[in-house]
């Protein structure tokens, strides 16, 4: 590598500590504005919880940020639509009615296309909420609410290119949709409604019987039966556990892969080894009619995670075994 190439990629480096040094520079000064724009974010939380539907607008990057902000809105819960500022002058502007709410987005405040917009709105009875860098701006004198999003600079080495400004007005609009989340009193049960196909759906949707492994495929062994030959069932079955109960299948313990590594560190011959002298008692087990979310949370919240569940009747009789793997393979379905 020449010198002038590593010259060249040592400033790139220095740029990227910069934009992003000076994007949190301007994400701190959004948030201590936050004191002086109580009221009137709490009238804009006002005008969208009391909507049908929040249009968002704007033009070139601004519509971008204007784009995911209708898209949180919606996966939280409430109804909204992106308004291309052109495309609503055309036909669009048919979804705007009486008591509806608009978030207009801007960072001069001096955007045509929704200067052109924006009476059209309010002759149709919506609200006008415009979050602008520029608080003294024709949008802002026209709007009904105006949300500062300004910044000192952009974090553009050249200060051209929105970036500063794009941050600052995503991280509100952020924050506007997670505050009608807790107004609307909006839970997990309710996100998975909207996201069924999401991780999170199915974490809270999808129940224990749904995916674990069932029947023959249950790896299980006599409590009477020696280690070798539960090693071979748990080899055979490929689960990576093996359930030792009873002959009422009254679950007794399990071996696990991680067992199984400990036992072979300490034992050179395990012949004379029994099954129930090397299990794990008292294992921790799930009811299939559990949330796969509770047996992940099962797994994963402890001091030594685990990647499998035995899943017991109320009397403790193994009917199934949950893995780690098949809660994400669910999930990735």
């Amino acid at each position: 590598m020449s010198m002038d190439t590593q010259n060249t990629l040592a400033a790139a480096l220095t740029t990227i500590r910069s934009v992003i040094d000076t994007e949190r520079t301007a994400l701190v000064g959004l948030y201590e504005r936050v004191p002086m724009m109580e009221s009137v974010l709490e009238r804009t939380l006002e005008a969208m919880l009391s909507a049908r539907t929040v249009l968002v607008s704007g033009i070139g990057k601004s519509g971008i940020i204007a784009q995911k902000i209708c898209a949180t809105l919606t996966s939280t819960g409430m109804r909204s639509v992106f308004l291309h500022p052109v495309e609503a002058l055309h036909g669009d502007i048919g979804i705007a009615e009486q008591g509806e709410c608009a978030l207009l987005l801007s960072k001069s405040g001096s955007t045509q296309e929704l200067l052109t917009l924006l009476p059209v709105l309010k002759d149709r009875g919506v609200t006008v909420v415009a979050l602008v860098g520029n608080t003294d701006s024709p949008l802002s004198h026209l709007a009904d609410i105006v949300l500062d999003v300004s910044v000192e600079r952009e974090a553009c080495p050249l200060n051209i290119a929105p970036m500063s400004s794009t941050t600052v007005a995503l991280a509100l609009g952020d924050a506007l949709a997670a505050g009608q989340m807790i107004a609307r009193g909006f839970t997990p049960q309710d996100f998975a409604r909207f996201h069924p196909q999401g991780q999170l759906g199915k974490n809270l949707t999808l129940l224990v019987r749904d995916v674990m492994h069932t029947g023959d495929h249950i790896p299980v062994c006599a409590h009477t039966a020696t280690f070798r030959e539960a090693l071979i069932e748990m080899t055979r079955k490929g689960v990576g556990c093996v359930c030792i109960v009873d002959e009422h299948r009254i679950l007794h313990g399990i071996i696990t892969d991680g067992d199984v590594r400990r036992i072979l560190q300490q034992h050179e011959d395990i012949r004379p080894l029994m099954a129930e002298h090397v299990m794990t008692k008292n294992p921790i087990t799930i009811p299939s009619t559990a949330r796969v979310g509770e047996a992940l949370t099962l797994m994963e919240e402890r001091d030594r995670q685990i990647s499998v569940l035995a899943v017991t009747t109320a009397n403790n009789e193994c009917i199934g075994i949950i893995r780690v793997h098949d809660i994400v393979r669910a999930g990735m379905a």
